[in-house]
């Protein structure tokens, strides 16, 4: 993606099942579960670089023993930063010790039965330590402990708050992580309360009960309690003091979850393949957590899925397939492959044709999928133009059109640097971005070939216009098409991604410089009055007045703005935007139909507020996310 925008968070879930001696002697070291937990959140890195943390719980521990590390950082190498410091504490260990799983489990902080891990992306706010998963509820009651870490964004984090108030607490802030976290933790004191004062009737003793407790609790009873009035996208991941674990995925399956079961242990992550490599485990063997279901992870138990609210349309999203999850997931990799074919009728229309006269690239390093897609589609479309306008050629000279003559793909485009923001100064900010991409020299006919240059998205348009449109040029194309392989973005997004802002969508400003052109900038402040309105409705009637605003234009001229907005002044030749159609999308991504930055059909009634207060905010000169 040009635009570099930030986007959901990784997490990652490990519960070992059997003794702990058992991993030493089977793999013939102690650092089992952490080797594991450090591998499958560097195999997610891609999912957050804002910070990382990581939580190690262990089970049955002696009295006085701290039975619960954490460690954190938002450093720049937060992973490397937090691991290091984890493995250091082996260094304390005598080495005749290092195979004793009881003396560990008492001197050793990071050799426990569960681990918990979390990747980090910040799409609002704060970016401090502080503020990393996972999130650590202390007691000196062990089933009263909870650390919990999720993948999440919630849309009314005011009513969660009010409703918190209500139940008689003061939260410390209203981020909703701390929010999830008082929420969650109220209902397990609640529950704990109530199984002590019923144990306590039958007469026994506190230790009696308190071992009672680690072993009925009803963590399925808790969070259905716990999720009640939750509207966002969210996957949550959670461990209690004494090593129950859980996992839970939104009703609508906005955010991505899988897991993998066998006697040794249960892992979960939000993605299939950091699964398939850490472990080396077959696709078909891991298994995609539903929507508004649990994984329940209890101590000495077989694992439980249950469904902790009514399911509702899966609307997973979209986004990921496009181009946040990692690209060697075999689904994922064959999406992206026909997003890119399916573009190919579209842009042989484009090129009238003129397959000798056009040079194909894309821009590094998520849209090369596609890239392939694209390229094996126009090559179809190739081989039919030249069969079907041959009729009456030799075959020698078919076969030589056809390998000789294929269409010209190449890497005019690289992706050099990736700049520090240190630098404050606007102007020598810009100059800098303008650098971040190079060129592969004389790789067209100046003057002579369209260059057409592949991308996954298009977002706020600001790299095509301070530095790949300028970097282009010196190539001297004829013609410049810029493809999007995902549809026009003109909506903001509310259950994770860093879009939150109107005025930053390239669509939603060429949407109001077509008002403009026309002399009806009026409409906006007649958009502005009925979102004001809709959102002042009761929370379930709301709707998304900002699809009205869209329905002034069509794709073809939005498009044919936002290429005018991102050329820069001083370009001699054509720059032309082309964007996926949205029912590709839905053709290549059948069972990901999440796309409401594309289509404004929000998976809840959160997301409908969400972009009624956006365009709101636009209108009003507000900065900072709608939500």
């Amino acid at each position: 993606m040009s635009d570099a925008i930030k986007h959901e968070c990784g997490i990652a879930l490990l519960k070992l099942h059997k003794p702990l001696q058992y991993y030493i002697d089977k793999y013939q070291k102690p650092s089992f579960g952490l080797d594991k937990m450090y591998l499958l959140m560097e195999k997610q890195r891609n999912r957050g670089q804002d910070g990382s943390g990581i939580a190690v719980i262990k089970q049955d521990t002696e009295i006085g023993t701290d039975f619960i590390y954490r460690e954190r950082s938002a450093a720049s190498n937060s992973l490397q930063k937090i691991f290091e410091n984890c493995y250091a504490t082996y260094n304390k260990i005598p080495e005749d010790k290092m195979k004793d799983a009881s003396y560990l489990k008492q001197h050793c902080d990071v050799f426990g039965n569960v681990f918990l891990g979390h990747l980090r992306y910040g799409t609002h706010g704060d970016l401090s330590e502080k503020i990393c998963h996972p999130f650590y509820r202390k007691s000196n009651w062990i089933t009263r402990n909870l650390v919990l870490a999720g993948n999440f964004n919630l849309t009314n984090v005011d009513e969660l708050l009010e409703h918190l108030i209500s139940l008689g607490q003061h939260p410390r802030q209203k981020a909703d992580t701390v929010l999830v976290l008082e929420k969650i933790g109220h209902f397990l004191d609640a529950e704990v309360q109530e199984m002590f004062e019923k144990f306590k009737k039958d007469g026994l003793d506190n230790v009696e009960i308190s071992n009672l407790i680690s072993e009925q609790l009803e963590i399925e009873k808790i969070l259905s309690k716990a999720v009640r009035g939750f509207d966002g996208g969210y996957v949550m991941t959670g461990v209690i003091g004494h090593g129950d674990s859980f996992v839970f995925r939104d009703p609508n399956g906005i955010r991505p979850c899988f897991y993998y079961h066998c006697d040794e242990f249960t892992v979960v992550a939000s993605e299939r393949p950091a699964i398939q490599t850490v472990f080396d485990v077959d696709y078909s063997d891991i298994v995609e957590l539903l929507p508004a279901q649990a994984l329940i992870l209890k101590n000495n138990k077989a694992p439980q899925l249950t469904m902790i609210q009514e399911p509702k349309e899966k609307k997973s999203c979209s986004f990921e397939r496009i181009y946040f999850a990692r690209g060697t997931d075999s689904e994922i990799y064959n999406e992206r492959k026909q997003l890119g074919k399916l573009l190919a009728p579209s842009i042989f229309q484009k090129i009238n044709g003129d397959f000798k006269n056009t040079v194909f690239s894309y821009i590094p390093n998520t849209s090369e999928t596609a890239y392939y897609g694209l390229i094996k589609g126009l090559e179809q479309i190739y081989r039919s133009q030249i069969t079907n306008g041959l009729k009456d050629a030799t075959p020698s000279e078919i076969i030589n059109l056809l390998v000789e003559d294929r269409v010209r793909a190449e890497k005019v485009i690289v992706k050099d640097v990736k700049l520090r923001t240190f630098i404050t100064n606007d102007n020598s900010r810009n100059d800098l971005v303008s650098h971040v991409y190079d060129i592969t020299y004389n790789s067209i006919k100046p003057n002579t070939d369209t260059l057409c240059i592949l991308d996954d998205s298009i977002v706020r348009g600001t790299t095509l216009k301070q530095s790949i449109i300028n970097i282009l040029g010196r190539l001297k194309p004829k013609k410049l098409i810029v493809i999007s392989s995902a549809p026009q973005i003109r909506y903001p997004d509310c259950y994770g991604i860093d879009m939150s802002n109107m005025g930053d969508l390239l669509i939603f400003r060429a949407a109001v410089e077509l008002l403009k052109d026309r002399g009806q900038s009026d409409f906006i402040q007649e958009i502005y009055k009925k979102c004001i309105e809709e959102n002042q409705k009761p929370r379930h009637e709301i709707q998304n007045q900002v699809t009205t605003f869209y329905a002034q234009f069509t794709e073809e001229e939005l498009s044919k703005k936002a290429a005018q907005l991102v050329t820069p002044s001083h370009i001699t030749f054509e720059v032309e935007l082309v964007f996926q159609p949205l029912d590709n999308l839905q053709k290549a991504c059948p069972e990901h139909r999440g796309d409401w930055y594309f289509s404004g059909n929000y998976a809840t009634i959160g997301g409908n507020k969400v972009a009624n207060a956006a365009f709101i905010n636009y209108v009003e000169n507000k900065s900072g996310r709608a939500y």
